[in-house]
């Protein structure tokens, strides 16, 4: 038993972030994790994704590489090297985050960290206290109640589908989500035969409905079924409706990529008088809950689960805590409408802000534009003029603010950074204009879209 200045529970993004920051201002901190620091993220999430994505990437560019006067002869994968490229790649990041926290002088124990009252953590039933109490338990794959999806070892969420120990021939994916997208990429791209059933009328409804729709079509090798219920899983048979007639899919392997719900339960949250539903932990821009020096961050409150988010949530309650000991107020908020979000698909996209539907219901009248991305030389130069690219930008008429920016391409998820800023420092598309561009990048697309909005 021990006291603390701040417990965390939780090491993912926004809980060893949280560590971090809390460590390097001289406060004492905790922080448990019941696994490996990292989260979902590092362990079972956007790391090892993007480890095998980026060999698929490599395998596909082998292929296609001839018109840029490169040719590849006998070009071949090896899943299993694939495999063990994203373990080094994870255990490496893991035990990087261990050993900053262990540098700044954090100390983590492992155990299931449970919260007894405002002030009181239990790991593993030693029991801990603290001035302040971080919660960062994270998500969980979200099983839909579909007959024959539970207790079968031909359906895989998230989690299984980075240990399969060989690429099927047939993919199902149900979902047309982040997730599902880039798993359907990942596997389209080594060769399998991947389809997807998504319920909703277009992949990806977080999207600008343009730039989803361009996606959808950019897709390699993926055949999807929008506006489609899937109604049982017979062995890794999907039976679905679309249209109003019944439709089965064979398959030799499914997954299940419906998306992620906050972890609220298992913890103590009722227990302790949290406010909490399935939909998340509630918390107000500070990252406060209704618990006095209880702070909550990361996908558990439902309010965006991305772990990026999750680092400026983490930020966030750690700055609020370190005024409290510094007797201070630097008056830091979460700007939600400020994350950017990406799919690392091929193509890729990204983007940040209002989609031109939900900036018109805000706003009213609002002025768009949207360029190819052949605009730019440089995406030409390395892709080409058939590839996939587009740059849409989104501003309210009445004062010209810049409300939403959605990138397909090469590098979007790179270049989306500077326009979160754009938005986070409210520029217009006039302040816009005047920004210098660096000359070939794919972010030119952004000054050109800017251009071509009207007036």
């Amino acid at each position: 038993m021990g006291h603390y200045d701040v417990i965390v529970m939780g090491g993912g993004p926004g809980g060893y972030i949280a560590g971090e920051r809390l460590a390097h201002a001289g406060v004492k901190v905790l922080v448990a994790e019941k696994e490996s620091l990292g989260g979902t993220c590092l362990n079972v999430g956007c790391i090892p994704t993007k480890s095998l994505l980026n060999g698929a990437k490599l395998y596909d560019h082998a292929l296609h590489s001839k018109q840029f006067g490169v040719t590849v002869e006998g070009a071949s994968f090896d899943w299993d090297a694939m495999q063990a490229w994203k373990t080094k790649t994870v255990d490496t990041l893991v035990g990087g985050v261990g050993a900053m926290l262990k540098r700044l002088g954090c100390e983590v124990v492992k155990g299931h960290a449970t919260l007894v009252a405002p002030g009181r953590v239990a790991v593993d039933g030693t029991e801990h206290t603290a001035d302040h109490v971080i919660i960062a338990t994270g998500s969980e794959p979200v099983i839909p109640p579909i007959p024959g999806a539970r207790d079968n070892d031909r359906v895989v969420d998230s989690t299984g589908m980075l240990a399969v120990t060989e690429v099927p021939q047939r993919l199902a994916v149900i979902g047309g989500g982040v997730i599902g997208i880039e798993f359907a990429s990942l596997f389209a791209a080594l060769g399998s035969e991947v389809t997807v059933v998504e319920m909703m009328p277009e992949i990806c409804p977080f999207m600008d409905a343009d730039v989803a729709a361009a996606l959808r079509k950019g897709l390699k090798g993926v055949t999807v079924h929008l506006e489609s219920t899937v109604q049982s899983i017979d062995g890794s048979t999907v039976v679905f409706t679309k249209g109003g007639s019944e439709q089965r899919l064979e398959a030799d392997l499914v997954l299940m990529a419906v998306g992620r719900r906050p972890l609220v339960s298992g913890w103590g949250a009722e227990e302790a008088g949290l406010d909490v539903s399935p939909r998340g932990v509630r918390v107000d821009d500070t990252m406060r809950t209704n618990l006095p020096n209880v702070w909550a961050v990361g996908d558990v409150t439902g309010r965006s689960l991305l772990a990026h988010a999750a680092y400026r949530m983490g930020e966030i309650a750690s700055a609020h805590i370190i005024d409290t000991v510094a007797a201070r107020k630097d008056g830091q908020v979460m700007r939600w409408n400020t994350v950017p979000w990406a799919v690392y698909s091929l193509p890729e996209a990204a983007g940040v802000g209002l989609t031109e539907r939900e900036a018109s219901a805000a706003f009213g009248e609002v002025v768009t534009a949207q360029v190819p991305l052949q605009l730019s030389g440089r995406f030409v130069a390395e892709n080409g003029l058939r590839a996939p690219g587009t740059v849409k930008v989104v501003a309210d008429a009445a004062t010209r603010t810049v409300r939403g920016i959605h990138m397909l391409g090469t590098y979007a998820p790179e270049t989306i950074w500077g326009a979160a800023t754009a938005l986070e420092t409210e520029l217009t598309i006039d302040d816009l204009r005047q920004v210098v561009f660096p000359h070939p990048t794919v972010s030119e697309g952004i000054r050109e879209a800017v251009w071509a909005v009207r007036g």
